[in-house]
């Protein structure tokens, strides 16, 4: 879990930070969506999940943009090196659980160490809301597969000063030969503008598209 502290009398962002970060809700979102068509043909051809898959790309996306690597701890902001994933998973009884899946550049490697951190999920009751899905070097990341959206809100403790990033996914749609994927993205608005949030969905669109 390595991390810098970012030089705030510096920063550009200086003013932004300090006014965005009084807010009682710092957070703002965007409901986007994004071309899966060759993405879902690699799944099929690889019989990959598809959860997994999109969810790789989504972390990747992450780590390249450093904006969404800052946290707000304390009056200070923290660039960590790397950020993982804190995903909900559904159990079978309809209830789901929080996890912590490492992150890795390698797709195959990163999904093996995810099936075992679901099938652990599975197999456990309540939220699990233990130091690993609390970490901040995460994303917290939702899926809702059974239908699309337009729009997306988060419950929110707003006495808890959270700043880490929220990404939700719902059912993909086809429309003749193209599958659209759709992606809610809030983001602290002191750590970050709409811009950045512009760059993350043009890198996901990227790596859906190798």
């Amino acid at each position: 879990m390595r991390k810098k502290e970012l030089d705030i009398s510096n920063w550009n962002r200086k003013e932004h930070f300090e006014f965005f970060n009084s807010f009682d809700e710092p957070f703002f979102g965007i409901v986007s969506s994004v071309d899966f068509t060759k993405g879902y043909q690699k799944v099929k051809d690889n019989k990959y999940s598809y959860f997994l898959y999109y969810l790789h790309k989504a972390v990747k996306s992450a780590n390249t943009i450093e904006s969404f690597r800052y946290r707000i701890e304390g009056e200070k902001v923290y660039v960590y090196d790397e950020v993982h994933t804190s995903a909900t998973i559904g159990r079978d009884d309809h209830t789901f659980g929080f996890s912590f899946i490492e992150y890795d550049t390698d797709f195959l490697k990163f999904a093996e160490h995810a099936k075992k951190e679901i099938e652990a999920v599975k197999n456990s009751t309540g939220l699990r809301h233990n130091d690993n899905a609390k970490r901040l070097d995460s994303l917290h990341i939702s899926s809702i597969p059974w239908y699309n959206f337009s729009s997306l809100s988060h419950a929110r403790h707003f006495q808890y000063k959270d700043s880490v990033p929220k990404i939700s996914f719902g059912r993909y749609t086809k429309e003749g030969d193209k599958i659209s994927l759709p992606i809610s993205i809030h983001v602290h608005h002191a750590l970050m503008d709409g811009y950045h949030v512009g760059l993350f969905l043009e890198e996901f669109q990227r790596l859906l598209n190798e």
